[in-house]
């Protein structure tokens, strides 16, 4: 598996639209936390990240989908699907490597975001004085997230040879699991049970992970929800082999 998380990371950093997608991201968060009115910093008064944490879910639906694209319909589209195939690891491993090389690429775009915590611990009235258990728990829900949005990303850049399908294939799915289960709660339908419907969503589970408290059935959530999709993906995967 190793040797695909190294193909995949390579591949990646080798391209143009790494460092687009990377600066893309960067740029629009920083716009909104430190220059746009009535969203950055200075205006709320209050030292704290939660312009990132509430804009990050919406722009990683872009940024996720460009990244995960090239999954697996690159390979189709050159031919090489049959080449990966043939190698001595198995679809699963395949699967699980491109996925943990995706997460990696997320992990490297959030990090420059760690000096907005540098800035933001400097900036209050009093020197650190910032919710720190909220942010490390934003920080870990929003990686969470990312997971929920690389193996969305992935299973519908397994359904295309297409590249452009695939990524507004990921954007639709990730915005419904998103945003959508959120509003359909509110509908009357639903009654009382618009909670349930309400539980299904990611951002359910995203922002109560985001209080700081790592609650046991969100982290089921998270793991259960990657574990349909990778598995959803690994059996497209397969399919292609017949």
């Amino acid at each position: 598996m190793y040797p695909i998380i190294v193909k995949e990371i390579q591949s990646y950093f080798s391209s143009l639209i790494a460092y687009v997608v990377i600066s893309v991201f960067l740029l629009i968060v920083g716009l909104f936390m430190w220059i746009y009115p009535n969203s950055n910093v200075f205006d709320f008064g209050y030292a704290n990240l939660d312009t990132l944490f509430l804009m990050a879910p919406y722009i990683f639906i872009f940024l996720i989908s460009a990244i995960t694209m090239k999954s697996f319909s690159e390979e189709y589209r050159l031919g090489t699907f049959e080449l990966l195939t043939t190698t001595k690891v198995t679809d699963m491993q395949i699967v699980l490597g491109k996925f943990v090389a995706n997460f990696f690429i997320v992990c490297i775009t959030l990090l420059p975001t760690l000096l907005y915590v540098y800035t933001i611990h400097h900036l209050g009235a009093v020197k650190g004085n910032f919710d720190q258990g909220a942010t490390l728990g934003s920080y870990i829900g929003l990686l969470l997230l990312s997971t929920c949005y690389i193996s969305i990303g992935m299973f519908a850049s397994s359904l295309s040879k297409n590249q452009i399908i695939s990524f507004l294939l990921a954007m639709a799915f990730c915005y419904f699991f998103y945003e959508s289960f959120k509003r359909l709660s509110e509908l009357q339908i639903f009654g009382k049970n618009g909670f349930i419907i309400e539980w299904l969503g990611i951002d359910y589970h995203y922002f109560s992970v985001s209080r700081g408290v790592i609650d046991s059935r969100d982290l089921l959530y998270f793991f259960g929800f990657v574990a349909i999709f990778l598995g959803c993906t690994k059996w497209r995967f397969s399919s292609r082999l017949w």
